[in-house]
């Protein structure tokens, strides 16, 4: 198994990946994150884990800027949980939501690949080829109708036809 790729926090606050052996920036290491990369942040002098830092200091950095993914009562709901008895409870219920969420968006995402294949001109192409069926169908069911002749009233075996004489309701 591959060791964990480490990445020392210096005193004046850079980041030293020793992976590519060189200094990276706090976007840098989010984007590790997105990319998946598996992780710990160190203290260079120490030795202290400082990753739990390093993460809430990029979620602050992007609750800051443009659109935040947590509101402020979401926040302040989290704070009130620190000291109560279920605190313990919390990491792990938001942990398994968060699975759940990413397991459903996961699931859209097949579902509407399939729907919509590779591209949206195959989607395209399936519903023009269905129209295309479903007219000619229709202009075959036209064509069929349209030639033949229509039953007069009281004869044939139309509904509501039937083989007896009308009475002569005329008084």
């Amino acid at each position: 198994m591959a060791s964990m790729r480490v990445i020392k926090k210096y005193p004046n606050r850079r980041l030293y990946d020793t992976e590519i052996s060189s200094y990276i920036t706090i976007e840098d290491v989010r984007q590790l994150i997105v990319d998946g990369e598996e992780f710990e942040v160190r203290d260079a002098r120490s030795g202290d884990d400082l990753t739990r830092q390093v993460l809430l200091q990029i979620i602050a950095e992007h609750e800051q800027d443009g659109e935040p993914v947590l509101s402020t009562q979401l926040l302040s709901q989290i704070i009130r949980f620190y000291g109560d008895s279920l605190q313990g409870f919390m990491g792990s219920y938001l942990e398994r939501s968060m699975q759940v969420f990413l397991d459903q968006q996961q699931q859209f995402r097949n579902q509407m690949g399939g729907i919509l294949g590779q591209t949206p001109w195959a989607l395209m192409n399936q519903l023009t080829e269905r129209n295309l069926a479903m007219w000619n169908e229709f202009q075959r069911n036209l064509s069929s109708t349209v030639g033949q002749s229509p039953t007069p009233p009281g004869t044939g075996t139309g509904a509501g036809n039937s083989s007896k004489p009308k009475a002569d309701t005329k008084r």
